[in-house]
């Protein structure tokens, strides 16, 4: 059998099975079980556990932790005081609430290292918080769930974790390297809202001068940026500094999101129990997910299915650019219907080895991939964002009312990884600066 049809026969099984529902994680496992058997014979079904440990990362170590830290600070209380200080500040603004809370989203983002945290903790406190005030439902909605997917592409990024393990990257590079992206889409976002209500005040009135607060009281309200500036630089300085790994920064990022419960006197058993029962839960999902896809692109690498397609895209004879655009085309649309974790798991180890042989640089073509999947958790129907806001937004807002208020944000979002393709120093700069 040779290997196309090999390759052929694999990716229409892949796709037949997640079409009708089975979990991403059986698929692979199974699939690669059938192929091992079918072609090694029963004996090479012994490979299987090697492979998996053999191709284990060290970097994935700091998966739970930096989970666990985002589960902790979600319960913290640290975002609703957050908030209280950004309201303080914004309330003279049209639009201001929702530009703060873009901006609330940004800094847990770089404290959290995923999109749920942000997204559940301001969808409660800001969403109803400005619909009280006014606010359109879709800009309110929006905002909170542009802002939350910062978490994807602002360090320390979960999914940086999963695409350096699988690629073989400096995770501290991408880390660094998504600071300037991250930052430049938040501003992007904080900016088309700032213009549309200056347009159009009623979509987002400022709060109303009875109910602003003095200089005082605004100022006394900075104090709240402290601990989270304390925890952004403690968790990127170590690593800046050299004096640890981004594994051993994740512990330090834990028990940091520890002490922010106890100065809020939120830490207590149940904050701790549910905590780790959330870190837990999607730490076994996504090692599922990992371990399965390992022995699937195993078994890919094998029988030559990656030297296969390396060797017909560099021989397609048409601009590497091109080869770029349409493999994140393919990732766009894949991110409407697949799980990212498994859209990593399976296209990083093909994409990332082609754009380093068509000559681009390994760390900027990280930084997009991830851009491509920040938007993935907006774009419907499989939105990751999108079902968390569905989970907690107040009556009268539907899922068709979500839809169409994360539109205009995923435009932003594709503006923003097109300034990175065309401008590469904006993902590589920072790395080349602070890591030599």
């Amino acid at each position: 059998m040779g290997i196309e049809v090999i390759t052929l026969l694999l990716f229409t099984s892949l796709l037949f099975l997640l079409a009708i529902g089975v979990p991403v994680g059986f698929a692979l496992g199974s699939l690669s079980v059938v192929f091992t058997v079918l072609l090694w014979g029963p004996a090479g079904l012994g490979n299987i556990p090697l492979v998996i440990f053999r191709q284990a990362s060290p970097v994935l170590l700091a998966l739970p932790l930096f989970l666990l830290m985002a589960s902790v600070l979600e319960r913290s209380g640290i975002a609703d005081a957050l908030y209280e200080a950004i309201y303080r500040w914004t309330d003279f603004l049209a639009g201001g609430l929702a530009m703060g809370t873009v901006l609330i989203c940004t800094i847990f983002a770089a404290m959290s290292g995923v999109s749920g945290a942000a997204t559940v903790s301001m969808g409660l406190i800001a969403i109803p918080s400005m619909l009280k005030r006014g606010y359109n439902k879709h800009l309110a909605t929006g905002s909170v769930a542009a802002g939350g997917v910062l978490g994807i592409v602002i360090p320390p990024s979960v999914i940086m974790i999963i695409y350096a393990s699988i690629t073989r990257v400096s995770v501290g590079r991408l880390f660094f390297g998504g600071i300037v992206p991250g930052v430049l889409i938040a501003c992007m976002h904080m900016a088309y809202i700032g213009m549309k209500c200056a347009r159009n005040p009623e979509l987002g009135p400022p709060v109303p001068p009875e109910e602003r607060v003095n200089v005082s009281e605004k100022l006394t309200s900075l104090k709240s940026l402290i601990l989270p500036a304390c925890l952004i630089l403690l968790v990127l300085g170590v690593i800046y500094l050299g004096v640890a790994t981004p594994t051993e920064a994740a512990g330090i990022g834990a028990f940091g999101a520890f002490v922010c419960a106890a100065v809020y006197g939120k830490l207590n058993w149940k904050l701790v129990n549910g905590a780790i029962r959330s870190t837990l839960k999607i730490t076994c999902m996504v090692m599922w997910v990992v371990a399965a896809a390992t022995i699937f692109n195993s078994l890919f690498i094998a029988v030559g299915g990656r030297d296969l397609i390396i060797t017909v895209m560099a021989g397609l004879g048409v601009s590497p650019w091109i080869i770029l655009i349409g493999m994140h085309i393919f990732l766009f649309f894949a991110g409407m219907v697949m799980d990212d974790y498994a859209i990593v798991m399976l296209a990083a180890p093909i994409f990332a080895p082609v754009a380093v042989a068509l000559g681009f640089d390994p760390i900027w073509f990280g930084i997009l991939f991830i851009l491509n999947k920040q938007m993935s958790y907006l774009t419907p129907p499989y939105g990751f964002n999108l079902f968390y806001l569905k989970g907690i937004v107040p009556k009268g807002i539907s899922m068709g009312d979500i839809y169409r208020s994360v539109i205009p944000f995923i435009v932003i979002q594709a503006i923003g990884m097109v300034l990175v393709m065309l401008f590469p120093k904006l993902a590589t700069w920072l790395p080349s600066l602070l890591l030599r």
